[in-house]
């Protein structure tokens, strides 16, 4: 089976860049201004200094998104700096990223008047355990996450993979030492329940404590 790239070295790159524009154009960009047009506030806030492994976790977040564009654009420009792969491979990493990108956007609609990008201790938001949530506390991170995937399919490099790794240990330091703690001041046995039957990042099959 013929790849992406029978079309030109340069396609799948630009498929692949252009799929990354519109998600974080859509996740953040649109999103955020959505939410200011239905609910008069952006829902964007800045980890507290106070939290110093979270705010690695949003460096390395931001540095991940920042790595992988760079490494889209190299790719387009430069098609020696992406490796190999067999031609199916990067019709998979299109559908995965394609899922992945949908995914994003519906769990965000999900999360309604409740969607944050950062933590404010002090807020206090309806916590959200419907929808996509039901099956992961996490969705959003989690359909990034699959995208990123997608992505490093369709355009694998050095850059791609190593924006993947930031990305997952960004976000694993982000949940489990701001976000999750301050979910369990706010919401207490609820939140408490919550995590203890629905998965962190992937569904928990088992119904059991989240390990994942």
């Amino acid at each position: 089976m013929g790849g992406i790239d029978e079309w030109g070295p340069r396609v799948s790159a630009g498929v692949a860049l252009a799929v990354y524009v519109i998600g974080l154009a859509g996740a953040f960009g649109v999103r955020a201004w959505l939410h200011r047009r239905r609910t008069g506030d952006s829902g964007v806030r800045r980890t507290p200094a106070r939290h110093p492994a979270g705010r690695m976790g949003v460096v390395l977040f931001i540095g991940a998104l920042l790595l992988c564009g760079a490494g889209l654009v190299g790719a387009l420009l430069a098609p020696q700096l992406r490796w190999e792969a067999p031609g199916v491979v990067s019709w998979a990493g299109l559908l995965v990223a394609a899922v992945g990108l949908a995914a994003v956007f519906v769990a965000q609609a999900a999360m309604g008047a409740s969607w944050r990008v950062g933590v404010d201790p002090d807020e206090v938001t309806e916590l959200v355990t419907t929808g996509p949530f039901a099956l992961v506390r996490n969705p959003i991170f989690s359909a990034m996450g699959l995208t990123l995937v997608g992505v490093t399919l369709l355009v694998p490099s050095a850059a791609t993979v190593l924006a993947l790794v930031a990305f997952c240990v960004g976000v694993q330091l982000q949940v489990r030492l701001v976000e999750e703690p301050a979910l369990a001041r706010l919401h207490g046995d609820r939140y408490r329940q919550y995590a203890s039957t629905v998965g962190r990042f992937l569904p928990d099959l088992t119904r059991g404590r989240s390990t994942s």
